[in-house]
């Protein structure tokens, strides 16, 4: 049902029969008169093209509503502002690197604490959990270590101390989980990335299945702007109808480069969790990754994930650029990985141009 429910996504109900929802450009709705509305009243606080956007994807999420917003760290910012000084979230010991960022700033700003934790380790989170501890942010699939967690232990914690359980399902997407229906609080997802699909939209969304909270975020959303667009609410649309499709593909793909990287010589580390399009390789030593990424032909040197074609990441210097080399060092994230977020391009072509990239990319042939 899950195909047929995305494939059929905001489809309209109006007298016209249009099949593709309309873009609603205007900012401003009339009034008939003092207290009557139509439901709109100014663009930033509800918009009909975001609203369709919104409606359909709490229903694929399984919650009560969804918050478009103008970026995934948007999404996040969201997030937090629910939390106040002295309040403690246990988060992803290895995470993106966008979000470190966002929290060392909440952290110095707002006096709110971020306590990273191995949420590979049930008892090392149990043990961190104090009486200020108000959730825990984690991605089930890390980056960029694609790290797997099991999400169901969690759920009972956070019931037991009445905390949130907030999930970052940016890489598995609703297609391939549902964190809501198995107990989260909170689902958040970069929609830049398999959710928009194409390399062409910048958005966040964040789907609650609680409606006091779903009230609370409501007003933030509001209050603070950071809505998204109606031509970019229509693009996430258009990206879900075949969000099953892609999802597919790029899966399919990036399991079999796993599987054949892990023959290679030259690859040190294939991190892959089984799921997903998105894979980091660690280059050996006397491999460089500078040679690889010059060599590439079908793939593309690019700092995003979640679209049509393969995109091969730098860690180090990109999406963990602003934090600081003790912390990476710490975390694995050296000058020898690469993320492959993979595309949905025939595997030969993937395959093959990785493997002559790294023949290439040997200290010895470089020239």
């Amino acid at each position: 049902m899950k195909a047929t429910e995305l494939a059929q996504v905001a489809l309209t109900k109006d007298c016209t029969g249009a099949i593709a929802n309309p873009i609603y450009l205007s900012t401003a709705y009339e009034h008939q008169g003092l207290g009557q509305s139509t439901g709109y009243d100014y663009s930033r606080t509800k918009n009909p093209t975001r609203n369709a956007f919104e409606e359909a994807f709490a229903a694929i999420e399984g919650g009560v509503a969804s918050f478009a917003t103008a970026s995934g760290m948007a999404s996040i910012q969201l997030i937090c502002s629910l939390f106040k000084p002295q309040d403690e979230i246990l988060v992803s010991y290895d995470l993106y690197g966008g979000t470190f960022r966002l929290f060392q700033y909440y952290e110095q700003q707002y006096d709110i604490c971020f306590k990273y934790v191995h949420f590979e380790n049930v008892q090392e989170v149990e043990s961190a959990i104090t009486s200020k501890t108000r959730a825990f942010f984690i991605e089930p699939i890390s980056n960029p270590l694609m790290i797997k967690i099991n999400l169901e232990p969690y759920y009972a914690l956070a019931r037991q101390h009445r905390i949130l359980t907030i999930i970052d399902n940016t890489f598995l997407t609703p297609y391939l989980s549902t964190p809501l229906k198995d107990g989260a609080d909170i689902v958040l997802h970069s929609a830049t990335k398999y959710i928009g699909g194409h390399n062409d939209v910048l958005a966040g969304v964040v789907t609650v299945k609680d409606s006091i909270l779903a009230e609370e975020l409501s007003i933030l959303h509001n209050m603070i702007g950071a809505t998204l667009s109606p031509f970019d609410s229509y693009l996430l649309q258009r990206g879900l109808k075949t969000l099953h499709l892609r999802v597919e593909r790029s899966q399919e793909n990036a399991q079999r480069l796993a599987e054949r990287c892990s023959t290679l010589d030259g690859i040190k580390d294939v991190l892959y969790s089984g799921q997903t399009g998105m894979l980091s390789l660690r280059l050996q030593e006397g491999y460089a990754v500078c040679a690889l990424l010059e060599h590439i032909k079908i793939c593309r040197f690019a700092e995003s994930l979640g679209g049509t074609e393969t995109f091969i990441t730098f860690p180090y210097t990109q999406t963990h650029v602003d934090m600081p080399d003790d912390e990476k060092d710490k975390r694995g994230i050296d000058q020898q990985l690469i993320r492959l977020s993979i595309g949905i391009e025939s595997y030969d072509d993937i395959e093959n141009d990785l493997i002559q990239a790294l023949s290439k990319s040997r200290e010895d042939v470089i020239v």
